[in-house]
């Protein structure tokens, strides 16, 4: 297992589930170099996991390799599974260097510059969540072609199975009869909801009356990997010094989202995947420019009522809940995944196959997300942060 980053890490953990059972199977982590890689080796620490160093890993021999990134993959001994993480391909190739002249810009996962290595494709098998993918990788890598494979999204699985704990998540939150869960997502990059959250918060802690509102901020990991967890709670301490909950980038996010009643984000994950719930969905204005047209990010953007600044906050989450009916979300919601509830017996089957193992004799089953803890109990981050 191959963890770049925390948010990587989330998402292999769906894949190592179906496999460290198994006695015929020893997993082995390391950690790979990356720019947002802090936090992670606190992460796996906390699931019990012990890793060896990068450079042992790339001496060693294995059977498979499992990575969510593509950085320094290639130096691998062994088949590698590039595993997609997020809703979908949403954010278009940042680095157009390598890009020929009117080359166009494909989305990380499904881009040359992520799958290639000096012109030889680099993983051995490529997982994503939705057929529109294989439509895309072929006009950007057909070579990627007979390696790709659709499993579906785990975590619109499991946001699905959860739906119907909704209640009880919010018990477990502390939601009080007649409190409203607002939801802030926010993805990573300077036109995320966190780049102007200067903005945004004096919105949410002036208008939304404290007694019938509670507030959580669901922040990308990479904003914890790249600031660092100080900087950025010392950032976000005038808001929770006020109640607002700050989400620990390690918690489990899928339950917040089914709790909620607002989900106010970006062009990230996290509001396309709200669209899976019962929760109005409300966005931030985004650069159309990162975002792939074909994602469900892009989707979104065209059907989801967008933030006005200065517009008292209360009433525009009252429009956004008016606007909320059955339906109006399904297409955003049906680009998620070409197989809904199949990615942990898909997944589990196509690895298996490239260990050339048989598979567990016993079914796979798509478990509902834990139970966060309560808001109410989420420590606070008391020390400020300083200049240097």
């Amino acid at each position: 297992m191959v963890v770049h980053t925390v948010t990587f890490a989330q998402r292999l953990r769906e894949v190592f589930g179906l496999l460290e059972t198994d006695l015929r199977v020893q997993l082995v982590f390391t950690i790979a170099p990356h720019a947002f890689g802090a936090g992670v080796a606190r992460f796996l620490e906390g699931l019990g996991i012990t890793t060896v160093p990068w450079e042992e890993a790339l001496r060693a021999e294995f059977d498979l390799a499992l990575a969510a990134g593509s950085r320094g993959v290639h130096q691998l001994r062994a088949p590698v599974v590039r595993i997609s993480h997020g809703a979908g391909q949403i954010k278009l190739l940042t680095d157009v260097t390598s890009l020929a002249a009117g080359e166009r810009r494909s989305p990380g996962m499904l881009s040359r510059q992520h799958l290639l290595h000096q012109g030889r494709l680099v993983p051995a098998a490529i997982v994503y969540a939705h057929h529109r993918d294989l439509v895309e990788l072929e006009r950007s890598c057909p070579e990627a072609l007979p390696v790709a494979h659709v499993v579906g999204d785990p975590c619109a699985d499991r946001i699905v199975a959860g739906r119907p704990r909704r209640e009880h998540y919010r018990r477990a939150l502390g939601i009080e009869d007649g409190q409203r869960l607002v939801v802030v997502t926010s993805t990573w990059g300077p036109t995320s909801t966190f780049g102007r959250l200067d903005a945004l918060l004096p919105q949410l802690l002036s208008q939304l009356p404290g007694d019938g509102y509670r507030l959580a901020l669901l922040v990308h990991p990479n904003v914890f990997a790249g600031h660092g967890t100080r900087q950025v709670h010392a950032w976000l301490s005038c808001c929770q010094d006020r109640g607002v909950a700050v989400v620990p980038p390690e918690a489990d996010w899928q339950a917040l989202l089914i709790a909620a009643d607002w989900i106010l984000g970006d062009h990230g994950s996290l509001s396309a995947y709200g669209t899976l719930t019962d929760a109005a969905v409300l966005l931030t204005a985004g650069a159309r420019r990162e975002v792939s047209a074909s994602s469900p990010a892009a989707l979104l953007s065209a059907v989801a009522p967008v933030l006005v600044p200065g517009y008292p906050l209360a009433e525009q989450l009252d429009y956004a809940a008016g606007l909320h009916r059955p339906g109006r979300y399904d297409e955003v919601a049906a680009s998620l995944s070409s197989a809904p509830g199949e990615f942990h017996a898909r997944m589990r089957s196509l690895v298996y196959r490239l260990l050339g193992l048989g598979e567990p004799a016993r079914p796979v089953s798509v478990a509902p997300p834990a139970t966060p803890p309560s808001l109410t109990r989420w420590e606070r981050f008391a020390s400020r942060g300083a200049a240097l």
